[in-house]
């Protein structure tokens, strides 16, 4: 047993994604596709007498990763860095409770295979009501596409075969609780279509083009979101909204060459993993 471990998990975007419920929160989940993402979040667990957690150097509440920790039987110091907002669609909540399993099974010697652990972090955050579908995409790592919900044991991930430059620009933040907690009938329908489409043609142009398509039919598109997507597509580029938050995502210089300050990254292959 060691006193501490770190793990790094991908940010994760998603383009298009379905609700799918279930009893059991391992089997409830999302089909859809993402992008995981260079720009991550770096998650170092220390034992100690309590659970705290903490996310750029700042208290949090954050009840995926308290149930994470709950489900190994351990308290811990949880510290996590990144330079990803927190709600604005980039998978943050998830990729602190997957961090912090990874990371809790290092230093306490939980000898835990890595399904287990996604399991179990994809389950807290079901119950937190944070997410549906990240954990399973960052642990994937690259172009994830989600073919059935629930967790690893469950949900068959496939992948579009590429690696592209990655600009994003955030106006704000959406709640996932919203959003999934109502009526997603019509949201499912849409995202069932999105993910047939990019089956049948798995490309990031198809990808794009897909989510583009999803964000309209599901009628999550504000007029802020609306704008900035026509700014890139009029500018020769391809961008999409991120699911769930109030950000533009764009491959290449999309939003470069549209005049807006964008953050760069990359599509991050790996998937998530603990570092020595």
């Amino acid at each position: 047993m060691s006193d501490d471990a770190r793990a790094f998990v991908p940010g994760h975007v998603t383009g298009f994604f379905t609700v799918d419920r279930a009893d059991d929160p391992t089997k409830t989940g999302s089909r859809g596709g993402g992008l995981a993402l260079s720009d991550g979040v770096s998650v170092a667990v220390e034992r100690a007498a309590e659970t705290t957690v903490e996310l750029n150097g700042e208290a949090v509440e954050m009840g995926a990763v308290e149930r994470v920790l709950d489900a190994l039987r351990v308290s811990a110091r949880v510290s996590a860095e990144t330079p990803l907002p927190l709600g604005a669609g980039f998978g943050v909540s998830g990729a602190m409770a997957l961090g912090a399993a990874l990371a809790a099974n290092a230093a306490f010697d939980r000898a835990l295979s890595y399904n287990e652990l996604v399991t179990i972090a994809h389950g807290a955050e079901v119950q937190a009501g944070t997410g549906l579908g990240d954990v399973v995409g960052q642990a994937r790592g690259g172009v994830p596409l989600r073919l059935e919900p629930g967790g690893p044991q469950y949900n068959y991930v496939d992948a579009i075969p590429a690696r592209s430059r990655v600009e994003y620009y955030t106006m704000g933040e959406l709640s996932t609780a919203d959003v999934v907690g109502g009526d997603t009938e019509t949201l499912t329908a849409a995202g069932e279509r999105a993910l047939s489409m990019v089956v049948e043609q798995p490309t990031l142009g198809t990808f794009v083009r897909a989510s583009r398509q999803f964000s309209r039919e599901a009628d999550l598109l504000s007029e802020d979101v609306r704008r900035v997507v026509g700014d890139v597509n009029e500018a020769g580029g391809e961008a999409a909204m991120a699911m769930l938050g109030q950000t533009v995502f764009a491959l290449g210089t999309g939003l470069s060459d549209a005049g807006y300050d964008a953050e760069v990254c990359a599509v991050y292959p790996p998937g998530a993993t603990v570092e020595e």
